[in-house]
């Protein structure tokens, strides 16, 4: 067994992760200042680059959604049922007595099923709840300008709670993805690969010739 530098991530990939990554955490801070946790920008100033933060990562949600489907990398995160047991263990046990992760990644499969099932929840589930909720939280009124009255002042709160909801389990996720960058086999590895799109991944020989094939294909698509 030994190790091969291959291109894992792409340079669309890289920009769509750390731009998304640099939104949510400024939404989750100027969201929790409109929530009154603290004071920074102010309310009214919060609330404006809050709205600005939204539109901007609706904008990158809809190209990254553009790009996944151009590319067929929608496939990365189609569950599986294999391995999730020997998943759920290494994660519990065999992390800590230093055993061999249970599944390859590949630039096929860059995602473990318990990844898999995490950032499937994010992109069905999480995301779309915190933009539905974000944006009917933005145009309350706009509705009952028309008589329709199903969207009012009176049920903003429960839109409120179900945005905030959403965004403590956004919290909850960024937390685990960034305890789960620092399990490569070096502490730095995860982040370095997310930064260069180059990760070091265990081959034998039978992998040889599929990792030569994948990552020329890869490269040529460097810049895609």
């Amino acid at each position: 067994m030994g190790h091969k530098k291959v291109y894992i991530y792409r340079s669309f990939e890289r920009f769509w992760h750390w731009m998304q990554m640099i939104l949510i955490f400024f939404l989750g801070f100027t969201g929790f200042e409109i929530h009154g946790t603290y004071s920074f920008f102010g309310f009214e100033e919060a609330v404006i680059y809050h709205n600005i933060a939204a539109y901007m990562l609706v904008s990158l949600v809809v190209l990254a959604i553009f790009w996944h489907f151009a590319t067929g990398e929608w496939k990365q995160y189609i569950p599986t049922k294999e391995f999730i047991s020997a998943q759920i263990r290494y994660y519990i046990v065999g992390i800590f007595r230093n055993e061999p992760h249970p599944t390859k990644k590949t630039a096929l499969s860059k995602l473990n099923p318990l990844q898999k099932l995490a950032y499937l929840g994010l992109k069905l589930l999480v995301i779309p709840v915190m933009v539905t909720s974000g944006l009917l939280y933005m145009f309350y009124r706009y509705p009952t300008q028309y008589g329709v009255e199903s969207i009012n002042i009176a049920t903003l709160k429960y839109i409120a709670i179900v945005h905030t909801a959403g965004a403590l389990l956004l919290v909850a996720f960024v937390i685990g993805h960034i305890y789960l960058t620092t399990t490569g086999e070096k502490v730095l590895t995860n982040l370095n690969a997310m930064l260069t799109g180059y990760e070091e991944i265990e081959t034998d020989e039978e992998d040889n010739e599929n990792l030569k094939e994948n990552n020329s294909q890869q490269l040529s698509n460097q810049y895609d």
